[in-house]
Formats: C-alpha cells, structure tokens, sequence
C-alpha cells in the first residue's frame, strides 16, 4: 500500500508540475488563436503523463534501457497528440474566420449569409442565432420603412388638404371685409363648414396620435353588440338618405346576451360609424350598405361587419387599407365632382387603433360586388 501511495505522489507532482505550467502558457496566450490554445492543452495532457511517468521511474529506479522505452512511448504520444490538436485546431479556426466573413453581411440588405460548410455544436448553434436575429431585423426594417412610407404620403395629403380649405376661407374673409360678398349669410355659413371641417381632421389627427402614444383612455362597459348595430345604423340614417343608399341590419336581439362585449361604448361607435360613412360614400347610388353582427366560429368573440358596393380593392391595396393615410385605389375614389373627398386616409386607421386596443383585430376582404370590413371583438363573459 505504501508502493502505491507513493507512486501515486510522484505521479501527481510530476503532472501538477506541467499543469501549472502548462495554466501559466495559456495565461499569456489568452489572446492568441483557438488553434494555439489547443496545441497547448495537448502538450499539457502529454507533458503531465510524461511528467508523471519519469517521476515514477525514476523513483522506482528503472534500468536505462526501460527508462528510454518509456520516454520513447510518451514522446511518441505526444507527437501524435499534437499533430490532431493542430488539426482540430485549424479546423476550428477555419469555421470561426467562415463565420466572421459571414456576420460582416449581419444587417444589410441582403440579411444574414450562413456559411456553408458545418461547425461545431456551438458554431452552428450561433449561426442559427445570427440568422433568426437578422430576420427579425430585416423585418423591423420592413415595417419601419412602411412606416415612414406613410408617414411622407399622410404629410403631404394632410398638407394638401389643410391647404384647399384655408385659400377658401381667406378668399371668403377677405371678400368679406372688402365689402365684395354678394350674400353675407351665404359666406358665414361657409366659413363655418369649413371650420368645422378642419376641426374634424384636427380631431382625427389628436386621435391617432393618441393611439399611437398608447395614451387612449377607454372606459369598458358591457353592451350588446346588437344595440351597437343599432346605434351605428342610426347615426348615419340621413347620409345615406342624402346619397340614395340603403341601409341593412342584421342583428339577433333574442340572443343579446350572447353577443355582449366589454368595450368603450363611445369608441365602438366611432369604428362603426367610420366604417358606415365609408362605405356609404364609397357605395354609389340605389346600392345598399349592410352591417350585422354574430357570434365568431370559436364562440368567444362577437363579429361586426359592414359590407358596401364599391366594387371591391385590388388585392394589392388589402394589406395597405388600415394603413396610415391610405386613401383608396381607383376603384375607391370617385372622379372629381362626383363624389365626397377621400379624406385625410386616418378614418380606416383610428378604426384598426380602436379594435386593437379593445384586444380585438380588424379586417378586410373582397365580396361580390364590394367588400366587407370585420371587426372581431372578445365575447364578454356571460
């Protein structure tokens, strides 16, 4: 038991020896190469059985000639060891550069480039880090670019449409105060409407921002969705009167407590009301505009939903329809002195702010002869 404790300490001292050794050498090749740091790894496992062996026998007094085989076996071994540790140390190396030529494509244009040739475990796990962080990125720099988009078109139609108004009411003031307006009444009224006008787009710019800001203050209570179609259908009874449109309700009132929703009352009724007012002036005359309400397939949300005649959207303008001033295709837009003006394009926009921050989504699709726009809202708990 002694032979063996003592062989047992020889042998630790010797490969404690190359180990410290062997620590100090990595120490200040820390900023070295991969491929360096493990050729000395290596040469410290082949140096500490080295070590260790000459200590033991050494102490055990061997002959020379057993003492040369075995110094002969363990140079042998380390020159074996070295060799694959060059290896796997210039193939480490080699993914590692692939991998840095490939992370200078990281957030361009063109998004992340994988290399082609495998890595290690944690190289391709890395590279498949890089590439879902770059698809994130490119797709946050999609939205920002569609952002900014609409931004310069809402800017420059608000700009336009801020401006027609304005000229009107200084031409009219200043025919007023010049004495030159033939009906004074006449020209008050005007300047009144178009007062009001500017008030409104004023308001709906106010409102945006407010959804945009996450500052919209709702006040949820429950009501029937029903008598949200109601309402809607109400309020917008003379336009449709005015443009010789007709008007269709679908609601169930049996079965109002299945189709309550817990929303800001005066809110849903602006998102139907521009819903309706769209759709009456998009919808020519002797069409019908109709808005229902029903329970959704799942059974836990509630669906409004006004269809017009406008002749449906280019299914390249869908995506773009809640967008911040979008103003409609061709299709959409009446000629000159035919129709309402298309607006400011927030309408559509403070109804897609209003259903999400209700946790409910809106939507879109063609039908025959026009479209239908979809607000699905959470059922309220019964």
């Amino acid at each position: 038991m002694t032979d063996t404790l003592l062989i047992a300490l020889f042998a630790f001292l010797g490969a404690a020896a190359a180990g410290l050794a062997g620590a100090l050498a990595l120490r200040l090749l820390r900023h070295r190469s991969v491929a360096l740091s493990l050729t000395v790894v290596a040469a410290v496992a082949v140096t500490a059985m080295l070590a260790g062996t000459l200590a033991v026998a050494w102490a055990m007094f061997l002959s020379p000639h057993d003492l040369w085989a075995v110094t002969t076996v363990c140079a042998m071994a380390a020159v074996v060891s070295l060799a694959t540790a060059l290896l796997l140390g210039r193939w480490v190396v080699a993914r590692s550069n692939a991998l840095a030529l490939a992370a200078r494509s990281f957030g361009e244009d063109g998004g992340f480039v994988p290399p082609e040739a495998p890595g290690t475990a944690e190289i391709d796990a890395l590279v498949r880090e890089l590439a879902a962080t770059s698809g994130k990125l490119e797709a946050s720099r999609e939205r920002e670019r569609a952002l900014e988009s609409s931004r310069r078109e809402l800017v420059a139609w608000i700009s336009h449409d801020l401006r027609t108004p304005l000229a009107g009411l200084r031409a009219m003031a200043e025919a007023l105060e010049d004495g030159m307006a033939a009906d004074p009444d006449r020209y008050f009224r005007q300047i009144r409407t178009e007062v009001d006008h500017l008030n409104a787009m004023v308001g709906d710019l106010f409102e945006l921002s407010r959804i945009h800001a996450g500052a919209l203050p709702l006040s949820p209570v429950r009501v029937s969705a029903a008598e949200l179609v109601g309402e809607a259908l109400d309020g917008v009874v003379p336009l449709a009167r005015e443009h010789g449109v007709r008007l269709v309700g679908e609601r169930d009132e049996t079965a109002a407590d299945a189709m309550a929703v817990e929303v800001d009352a005066q809110a849903m009724s602006r998102v139907l009301g521009n819903l309706m007012i769209n759709a009456i002036r998009r919808t020519p005359a002797d069409g019908t505009v109709a808005v229902s309400a029903r329970r959704g397939g799942d059974d836990a949300s509630v669906v409004l939903s006004v269809t017009d005649g406008c002749g449906g959207i280019p299914e390249e303008d869908l995506p773009r329809v809640f967008d911040t001033g979008w103003r409609g295709s061709h299709a959409r837009t009446p000629p000159a002195g035919e129709g309402p003006p298309a607006g400011a394009g927030l309408g559509l926009a403070i109804v897609r702010g209003l259903v999400e921050a209700h946790a409910g989504r809106a939507a879109v699709r063609n039908v025959r002869g026009g479209c239908r726009f979809e607000v699905t809202l959470p059922a309220a708990p019964r």
